[in-house]
């Protein structure tokens, strides 16, 4: 690996603009194509961010040499076949959030990934963030004792129009992956995959949850973790960690937080700001970079153990809550043939 990693965008979405826009703030990183699904997106991409290359279709970004690592930015339904392809090609992939529609497709993602020796990394990129690195730190510290709750929400006003890709079961739509992963991958950080998983929601007419309240629990410790996401309401889009000592508390919009405050028993409140901007898409980017100059296979911060445990408790939750996307429906066909991907195909 070259001192310059350089990167493919697949999509022009709006996560894409916004992930390149702060990856071109990285040294060390050099956008060198994006692909969508059509030229012209693609070229319009490439013409506001000064991309050399575009391609309309995925396989000429797959098959550019001169490409290191994929950042993979379309819907949840096409995560698998794009990081699959992507890892098929022998380009490392950071994949968004969450890493598929369900654990079935991401292991099969990690399996790909390890069987190849290829690196791959899901876009949680709350987990890279400075000041949710420095909340661990204090919380593996024993600095507010052994941790008794966790809470976390994140709620939008919406209403979201009935042909919203968020309403649509067919791109995996609902409250639960674009915005529950966020408070799951939260408690998970801090507590690990839980043992007890319950679970409430109110479904749309098209059969995705637009309100879902979860309760997990952790047996050896009596941990437990009250979450709830929402396209349906504004919530506070807070967290909070209390422990048998002490409660750090995270403000509005906490998986990107400016500033956290540790109660201590005994002691004044204290206020801990992010020591750099908290909102950049930059901290994941780095963290990619710096892995790939390592020779490294996962990162250490988001590793794939922990993106397969969410994925898990996602698939409970949808369980608990009678959320099937239509995909997971359709057995494999007969006579389906394998490229190489990890994907049958007729």
């Amino acid at each position: 690996m070259s001192d310059t990693v350089r990167w493919g965008i697949l999509a022009t979405g709006g996560m894409a603009e916004r992930f390149t826009t702060d990856l071109l703030t990285l040294d060390g990183a050099e956008v060198v194509a994006v692909a969508s699904r059509t030229e012209a997106s693609a070229r319009a991409f490439a013409d506001r961010f000064g991309i050399p290359r575009a391609y309309g279709g995925w396989d000429g970004l797959f098959a550019d040499e001169d490409v290191d690592v994929v950042y993979v930015a379309t819907p949840h339904h096409a995560h698998r076949e794009a990081a699959g392809r992507a890892l098929a090609a022998g380009r490392a992939v950071l994949c968004e959030k969450a890493l598929t529609l369900n654990a079935r497709e991401a292991e099969e993602l990690v399996t790909l990934s390890r069987d190849r020796g290829l690196f791959l990394m899901e876009a949680m990129w709350m987990y890279c963030n400075p000041l949710i690195r420095r909340l661990v730190e204090l919380v593996r510290g024993g600095v507010i004792g052994e941790v008794r709750t966790v809470q976390a929400d994140f709620g939008l006003a919406g209403p979201f129009p009935a042909d919203h890709r968020l309403r649509d079961p067919a791109v995996g739509g609902g409250a639960l992956l674009d915005l529950g992963v966020y408070p799951v991958s939260f408690a998970q950080l801090l507590l690990g995959e839980p043992d007890t998983v319950h679970a409430h929601a109110l479904l749309s007419p098209e059969g995705v949850d637009l309100n879902t309240g979860m309760l997990l629990g952790w047996s050896d410790s009596g941990a437990s973790a009250l979450l709830s996401c929402s396209l349906d309401a504004d919530t506070p889009l807070t967290a909070s960690v209390t422990g048998s000592r002490g409660r750090i508390d995270l403000p509005r919009g906490f998986f990107f937080p400016e500033h956290l405050t540790l109660h201590r028993d005994g002691h004044e409140p204290e206020v801990i700001t992010a020591p750099e901007d908290p909102h950049s898409l930059r901290h994941e980017a780095a963290e990619v970079v710096r892995c790939l100059r390592a020779g490294l296979t996962e990162s250490p911060l988001v590793p794939l153990d922990g993106s397969l445990a969410v994925m898990r408790t996602l698939d409970a939750v949808r369980d608990r809550i009678g959320v099937r996307y239509p995909q997971e429906a359709v057995p494999a066909p007969r006579g389906a043939s394998d490229d190489g991907s990890g994907l049958t195909r007729v």
